[in-house]
């Protein structure tokens, strides 16, 4: 597949290094040739620098070949018009655009772009964030949430404390320490180490765990944690930018038993989000003033979500708020530099804007009968979801045959209504759904099994 990525920021880079393999031809244009040569230094992709929107850059690119166009720049305006140029000069197939701007994004001017811009697939990083953190929220104590198999299975990320009754027992062990759990731990960060476990291995306190879970057994699951649903939960939300409002605004929509407040610096955004928003409370202060947070009722929090532009604030609010009473603190970072750092000083979950933003556009991306891939920890690993068809390579092979050891691993297989949580030396067969763990740089090779044999075309 030939493929065009105009911007080569974080996303650009994180988004070209998932599809710079061999089966794929990636090209990436951005204005600064250095970044464009580090890049090239690393991963296998053709750098062409210029104006990402201008017709004879993006010839240079040979954007006439492109199956697909990804613009991801910094400019909104110049992805759009990238988009347009691209399909009108070059005729490329799919074209996905990053928006970020709210104005571009209101309802009406959304059905405008469908009907008359030449974009296939809209992407706003901070609509992305809002959704994944509105899911998260669901589930009391969780940082991540995926929803497979139709909502039939969740993919949960938990931290574990030093409470955690699950702490200290050998994997293969869980079913017979605790009776009422199903669940299959896929992935564990400890510190800066990310690894698949094994049957011997066991959790410590302050890893990240990636479980999988039928959606009936969620809650038995979460207190193996030592998370308990409580009755009247009270969230914090620090920032009422695009991502704090269109959060609580997910959370208005589900119309749960969750108090919500948001604390906001700025007094006209302030005023303006407390216009728009139902049944939020909204304080004008600094969050990294004890008496705004005290008079928040920090203390009382189940959750605070530090979710400002300002990586350092977000984590000095979110130490401030668990010194303060809070149970937990979120913080949302641009750069992951010190994320392993921030969790060891006791900030308990960190959001990425780019690793969720990546995980939506390579949904789009993928080839086959893929429904679902989602990058976890941090760009180690990914969940894919993916329905076998008579078609497919992988028809007739065992679930031995397509394991790799510490690199593929298949959760879980639905056939008819029965879900089968790590199938062994089954035989796939056509119309069953598959979903995987596998390490990044394994990511194409199972979506090629899901890919059309030869003898089909």
């Amino acid at each position: 597949m030939k493929v065009v990525i105009l911007g080569a920021g974080q996303v650009g880079y994180s988004i070209a290094r998932y599809l710079a393999t061999e089966e794929n031809d990636v090209t990436v244009v951005d204005q600064s040739a250095e970044v464009l040569r580090r890049i090239s230094d690393k991963i296998d992709v053709q750098p062409v620098v210029g104006f990402a929107s201008h017709p004879n850059v993006l010839q240079k690119a040979h954007a006439e070949n492109a199956d697909l166009l990804i613009a991801v720049t910094a400019s909104d305006e110049v992805n759009m018009v990238a988009c347009e140029v691209a399909h009108s000069l070059f005729g490329v197939k799919t074209k996905i655009a990053r928006i970020r701007h709210q104005n571009y994004l209101s309802a009406e001017n959304a059905t405008h772009f469908r009907q008359n811009m030449s974009i296939d697939v809209t992407i706003s990083p901070e609509v992305e964030v809002a959704k994944s953190l509105a899911r998260s929220t669901k589930i009391a104590g969780a940082f991540d949430v995926i929803a497979l198999a139709f909502d039939r299975i969740k993919v949960i990320g938990v931290r574990c404390h030093a409470r955690s009754p699950i702490l200290n027992t050998p994997l293969r062990l869980l079913s017979t320490q605790f009776l009422q759990l199903d669940i299959i731990i896929m992935c564990i960060c400890r510190g800066e180490r990310k690894f698949f476990p094994g049957r011997d291995d066991v959790l410590e306190s302050d890893d990240e765990v990636y479980f999988m879970v039928r959606q009936g057994d969620v809650t038995a699951a979460m207190e193996a944690f030592g998370y308990f649903s409580e009755e009247k939960r009270k969230l914090i939300i620090v920032g009422g930018g695009n991502i704090g409002l269109g959060f609580a605004q997910e959370l208005e929509a589900q119309r749960g038993d969750i108090k919500v407040k948001i604390i906001e610096k700025n007094t006209e955004r302030s005023q303006e989000i407390a216009r728009i928003l139902k049944s939020t409370e909204v304080l004008n202060g600094d969050a990294l003033d004890f008496d705004v947070l005290a008079e928040a009722n920090v203390e009382e929090a189940e959750t605070i979500l530090a979710l400002t532009d300002d990586d350092r604030v977000n984590i000095l609010v979110s130490l401030l708020a668990k010194r303060q009473g809070a149970k937990r603190a979120t913080s949302l970072l641009n750069k992951m530099t010190y994320a392993g750092l921030v969790t060891s000083l006791g900030v308990d979950a960190i959001i990425s804007p780019r690793v969720i933003t990546v995980s939506t556009i390579l949904q789009h991306v993928c080839q086959g009968r893929i429904r679902v891939i989602y990058a976890l920890a941090a760009g180690y690993a990914e969940v894919i979801e993916a329905e076998a068809r008579e078609t497919s390579y992988i028809i007739g092979l065992t679930v031995d045959d397509i394991t790799v050891r510490d690199s593929i691993y298949v959760m879980a297989i639905i056939r008819s209504n029965e879900i089968l949580l790590s199938p062994r030396r089954l035989i796939v067969s056509v119309g069953d759904t598959l979903i995987l763990m596998v390490k990044r740089d394994f990511a194409r090779k199972v979506e090629k099994l899901f890919s059309v044999r030869p003898s089909y075309l």
